[in-house]
């Protein structure tokens, strides 16, 4: 297209105007981060179209060259969509013709300006390098040096290497009051504490990303203090919170303790101002199984790297087998910490991460187990449970995690266990098929928010982990339909929502900067730590905190005290470092 000159300042194209109070910047919803050349692109106009005298049936859009003014592109805009969790009306702005690379902006007539974006190669590799980076900055009893950690850098924190076994742990070889060291691992969330079924999930998937796209991860360099060494940066960082989890195993019978924790949460401090005592608590069923699952899941794949990590396959499985045999021993234990709190000193007011049900538990350990050993006992106890109904992972419910090892698997599996392997990945592809129709409907043209439901506590979490559904239905197909769609989420995320946040930060023009993430806001440094994930929207605001818009998809407040949508989780991290690493690494086998 030949380039027109719209009349437009500098100062319009760069800070946009005002319309019904909004900046133009936050009425144009985009991906902050970018699109690729060849990718479907979109962009979401947001107004009121009742008032609006441009919301005709002409009612168009122009990407123009940032902070030059050429139009390179114009189009009409959709019709108008009523959302389904807000009382916003949106218009879509489909730009996926448009191929040239550069830096732009969308401009519509009588709003303004979106942010710039970038659309380009490789254009979402800092985001994707930045989520799993986040994971570095949380590490716990290392000190951060600044040729890592930039700004960020600072003292180890806890090092848990004088950890008391809680009276509700206690056991005759080590009774309350044991000293035992759990050093290592990563910091949960906005807290300082370690929690290990929430690792269960979060190391999980992070192995799992590596199983699907070794070869992408193999090249990618996130510039920790293991990079280079010759094993994947992806799997240093996970093994950092394996070996912790390793040091939550009781040696003397195989389970596994609940938490390393504070009795209460520390004050809003840097990690280590405060001395408070650590405990380990009670060993439970879930915590041991998690465990055991990412012992089988980590052994299997580190057995390649036995130059660098010598003996370190053979303890993780020897690990695992002996987490199984306690669990066997204690099929149902619950950690309960209400009732702990009611029979022992000192009471704990940490997370709980308690479960009732283990059946998901269970079917995990026991596809990681069958699909690292091939024995049939472990088999056996997925044959139990493989019509059990599925549904997205999360720390209580870890059973898709099984069907995608499984299905990832199916090739290398024992005969008698590859049926059921197909049959799973018919189950995925069609629990993704339930999201595509959802994309032409949704006010926002994502995956995310096909109900107010999906809008809770951790809600980025479901957008991300819907991505990664449809990611495993594409590995099994190969139709792109799916990444398609995945990306739709992915967009979500970082800027495509109705809050007009991209929730990573870090990313973005408008990014989460006041998470409630304690180093964040003891530290001094304006800019929160990177390559976090903020919870997202939350109706629920059990945090009490201040919020200005209270509809479901936009009750959302970027302040330190609104944990119930602000906080940080590495279960939320792990989904995001999936999704948006899968998207890079299949980016050009899918054409974009």
């Amino acid at each position: 297209m030949k380039p027109a000159k719209l009349f437009l300042t500098s100062v319009f194209l760069s800070f946009g105007a005002v319309v019904l109070g909004q900046s133009s910047q936050n009425i144009i919803k985009i991906d902050q981060n970018g699109y690729y050349p060849n990718a479907p692109k979109i962009a979401v106009i947001t107004s009121d179209y009742k008032t609006d005298e441009y919301a005709g049936p002409n009612f168009g859009f122009y990407v123009l060259k940032a902070n030059v003014g050429d139009t390179v592109y114009k189009s009409k805009l959709s019709d108008v969509r009523s959302s389904a969790n807000s009382s916003i009306k949106t218009r879509i702005a489909d730009f996926s013709a448009f191929h040239q690379k550069g830096t732009f902006v969308i401009y519509v007539p009588g709003i303004g300006s979106s942010y710039p974006f970038k659309v380009d190669d490789d254009v979402h590799k800092d985001a994707a390098t930045a989520i799993l980076k986040g994971f570095y900055y949380i590490r716990s009893a290392m000190p951060l040096e600044e040729k890592y950690a930039g700004k960020w850098h600072r003292p180890a924190g806890h090092p848990d290497t004088h950890v008391l076994v809680h009276p509700s742990a206690a056991s005759a070889k080590r009774p309350a009051g044991t000293v035992i060291s759990a050093s290592g691992g990563w910091y949960d969330a906005g807290d300082y504490n370690k929690y290990v079924v929430n690792s269960g999930i979060s190391t999980g998937t992070l192995l799992s990303a590596y199983e699907d796209f070794p070869d992408y991860f193999t090249q990618l360099n996130t510039n920790i203090p293991e990079s280079g060494n010759g094993v994947p940066d992806v799997l240093d960082e996970a093994l950092y919170n394996i070996r912790w989890m390793m040091q939550m195993q009781d040696p003397n019978d195989g389970g596994v303790y609940n938490k390393c924790t504070n009795a209460a949460f520390d004050p809003m401090v840097r990690p280590g101002v405060t001395k408070l005592p650590r405990y380990v608590v009670q060993k439970g069923t879930a915590a041991t199984l998690d465990f055991a699952a990412v012992a089988a899941q980590a052994s299997r794949i580190f057995r390649k790297y036995n130059k660098q990590y010598p003996g370190l396959a053979d303890s993780l499985l020897n690990a695992a087998t002996y987490a199984w045999k306690w669990a066997e021993k204690n099929p149902a234990l619950e950690y309960n910490q209400n009732l702990i709190n009611q029979k022992f000193e000192p009471k704990i007011t940490t997370g709980a991460y308690g479960d009732k049900s283990f059946k998901d538990e269970w079917f995990w350990a026991a596809t990681e187990l069958l699909g690292t050993t091939g024995k049939k006992v472990y088999y056996d106890t997925v044959a139990k449970h493989t019509t059990d109904p599925v549904s997205l992972p999360s720390w209580a419910n870890v059973r898709m995690l099984g069907y995608y090892t499984l299905t990832r698997l199916k090739n290398n599996l024992p005969s008698f266990a590859r049926g059921s392997a197909d049959a799973m990945a018919k189950q995925i592809v069609a629990f993704a098929d339930n999201y595509l129709p959802r994309i032409p409907e949704n006010a926002f043209g994502t995956v995310m928010g096909a109900s107010p439901r999906e809008f809770n506590w951790g809600s980025n979490s479901e957008a991300a982990n819907q991505g990664v559904a449809l990611i495993n239905a594409y590995l099994i197909t190969k139709d792109k339909k799916y990444v398609d769609a995945a990306l739709t989420n992915m967009d979500y995320l970082l800027g495509r929502n109705a809050t007009g946040y991209c929730f990573v930060t870090g990313i973005g023009s408008r990014p989460t900067m006041r998470p409630h993430h304690r180093p964040s806001i003891s530290d001094g440094i304006e800019d929160p730590v990177p390559g976090l994930m903020a919870g997202g929207p939350n109706p629920g605001m059990q945090d009490h905190a201040y919020y200005e818009h209270k509809e479901p998809e936009t009750a959302y407040s970027d302040t330190d005290a609104a944990y119930a949508s602000n906080e940080i989780a590495i279960n939320w991290n792990a989904p995001a470092v999936y999704l948006f690493n899968a998207i890079e690494a299949l980016q050009k086998k899918v054409g974009y």
